[in-house]
């Protein structure tokens, strides 16, 4: 195999490789726009198994900006989601943390050095 063609398929892989993540990316696209209906959806599907290079550039052409929007949006939910659960599992705030260690001291059943240890703990 010579040089150039060794290039060749370096350059054919890399085109390859690159529309697989276009592929992905437009097929997760259709499937997280829920404003498009279902036989949409499966014309852009059919279109992008038997034109798939030429579908992929229409579809990002027609439907590119919406692209970004839409991830922009499941990220911020997909983390919504997280610190939701976090603060779930996680317990009591920082502030219900710092009233309660304050009752404990009123109640003298800490120190106040336990007291600003415990504040210094929960605030970090």
């Amino acid at each position: 195999m010579s040089f150039w063609e060794s290039l060749g398929w370096m350059l054919w892989a890399t085109v390859f490789v690159g529309y697989l993540f276009a592929l992905f990316a437009i097929v997760a696209d259709l499937f997280r726009d829920h404003k498009l209906s279902g036989g949409l959806k499966a014309v852009w599907i059919f279109f992008l198994l038997f034109l798939p290079i030429l579908t992929a550039l229409v579809y990002l052409v027609a439907r590119g900006d919406g692209m970004t929007e839409r991830s922009n949006k499941a990220a911020r939910e997909a983390e919504s989601a997280a610190e939701s659960y976090i603060r779930e599992v996680a317990g009591k705030s920082p502030s219900e943390e710092i009233a309660a260690a304050a009752a404990l001291l009123e109640a003298g059943s800490i120190s106040e050095e336990e007291f600003a240890a415990l504040k210094l703990k929960v605030l970090s």
